[in-house]
């Protein structure tokens, strides 16, 4: 433990000190399961700490190798874990098939991507480091269900009342199974190679034998739902799969949709985009020049100070630039604790991102009064910042070497930000009319004034409004 005692001793220099010390008791003491895809968000509620914190200190520690980051993608529905990788590179797929839902979905990061973190074996070994030896219900737990999906701690007892059958077979062997068959939707169901088959078990119970047959293999083809009468049936399965596969024959009703429906905040790949730390240490690598992913919401923040160029005029190009860094200063460290990260800077404008509308407007409005501030200490009015607000979807891409955003969302966000006037600060009807957007303005005393604003390159007049 003489390494991990000076990573972790490095961890509590570059992250928050109370967070480092929760992760090193987590290292130290948590049972396996816990360290294995750690879902941040509850550590984070678990522990009493600041999910922006929380998130921090394990993009550290990743980068210091106490922990391995994954980055997940999910199933909608049942919340199932359909491919992992340890960069967003992992998809790259137009389309992903759950075969335990029997649907396809064209991938986003808002809620189909998670981020979790895993133990390094370095550090300390847990049996999710060799998932094969997994017992069946816990690989079921921790490598086919994500951590959004809030199973109970006792899943194995759980799951009795719903499971006719399982068996454990390893790679190239064959097993036959004795079912009784209930009048119900049955789900023959392996989580190692997602392989599915489905029975419509209806009409009249018969006491001859039905047979049926099954070959698992990484393939995992969906099968048509085979009609089956009520009674016993001769289940043979062959694994054709390189590693062992562990299906089980589920009874699909309430039970089951009861099992796997709880579910749990989980830090997804488009929060932790839009997450300082992560852009800071992650500069590039993040995607592939060819990736173009979908969020179906973002929200973008675009600022600029009025008159820079008679600024440099005024005071001189050394002073200036000392005010425009302090300035950058101010809107990096606001951003950031707003959960939000800035995308770059062009030359004194800045384009940032953050999860909601409701962060980008806190964050406008912290910034709008930093500004005062800093004028009011130097008695002059030499920082003007406008700044423009839109949300919508748009497209996560590489540019330049960066991960950066493409789309009309952006487009009219920075439309919005030219139309600004100093200390004014212009948000579209979208931000405005956003539920938690609309409560900080009734907070704050706001009174936005509505107007319809023609934007350069945008066809539509837009609705626009001015937060004085």
């Amino acid at each position: 433990m003489g390494d991990t005692q000076t990573l972790l001793a490095i961890l509590r220099q570059s992250a928050d000190p109370e967070v480092a010390e929760a992760v090193g008791r987590l290292i130290a003491a948590a049972p396996d399961r816990e360290l294995h895809r750690v879902n941040v968000l509850s550590f984070s509620a678990k522990n009493g700490l600041d999910e922006e914190k929380v998130i921090a200190a394990f993009l550290h520690a990743a980068r210091l190798g106490l922990f391995e980051m994954s980055w997940n993608v999910l199933c909608p529905g049942c919340g199932g874990v359909l491919d992992a990788g340890t960069t967003l590179q992992v998809v790259n797929r137009t389309e992903y098939s759950c075969t335990l839902c029997a649907a396809g979905y064209e991938p986003t990061l808002d809620e189909m991507v998670e981020v979790t973190f895993t133990v390094s074996q370095r550090v300390r070994k847990i049996a999710a480091h060799e998932p094969d030896k997994l017992s069946m219900w816990e690989y079921d737990r921790q490598m086919f269900w994500s951590t959004g999906v809030d199973l109970p701690d006792d899943l194995e007892h759980e799951i009795e009342d719903i499971v006719l059958d399982s068996v454990e077979l390893p790679s190239g062997e064959r097993a036959i199974l004795s079912l009784q068959l209930p009048e119900a939707f049955i789900i023959v169901f392996d989580p190692v190679t997602h392989s599915a088959q489905f029975l419509d078990v209806k009409g009249a119970p018969t006491k001859e034998r039905q047979t049926l047959s099954l070959v698992l293999n990484e393939t995992h083809p969906q099968h048509e739902t085979l009609a089956l009468h009520p009674g016993p049936l001769r289940l043979a399965l062959e694994n054709r799969a390189n590693k062992r596969v562990l299906p089980a024959v589920f009874i699909g009703g309430d039970k089951l949709h009861d099992l796997i429906g709880h579910r749990k905040p989980f830090l997804t790949a488009k929060r932790l985009l839009t997450n300082q730390t992560f852009r800071d240490i992650y500069r590039t690598q993040t995607l592939d020049i060819d990736q173009r992913l979908k969020i179906t919401s973002l929200t973008f923040l675009f600022t600029d100070l009025k008159g820079s160029t008679e600024l440099y005029e005024r005071v001189g190009d050394l002073v200036a630039y000392d005010l425009v860094r302090a300035h950058f200063t101010v809107l990096h460290d606001i951003v950031a604790s707003e959960a939000g990260a800035i995308v770059k800077t062009i030359g004194d404008a800045v384009m940032a991102t953050f999860p909601t509308p409701e962060r980008a407007l806190a964050g406008a409005l912290r910034m709008r009064e930093a500004m005062r501030k800093l004028n009011e200490e130097r008695g002059s009015e030499d920082l003007l910042l406008k700044i423009g607000i839109h949300e919508g979807p748009c497209l996560a891409v590489m540019l330049n070497e960066r991960q950066d955003y493409f789309g009309q969302t952006v487009n009219i966000a920075s439309r919005v930000q030219s139309l600004a006037t100093s200390r004014a600060i212009f948000a579209t009807e979208a931000v405005v009319e956003d539920r938690e957007t609309s409560l900080l303005i009734e907070r704050q005393g706001l009174h936005p004034m509505a107007q319809r604003a023609a934007l350069r390159g945008i066809n539509d007049e837009f609705s626009v409004y001015e937060i004085p």
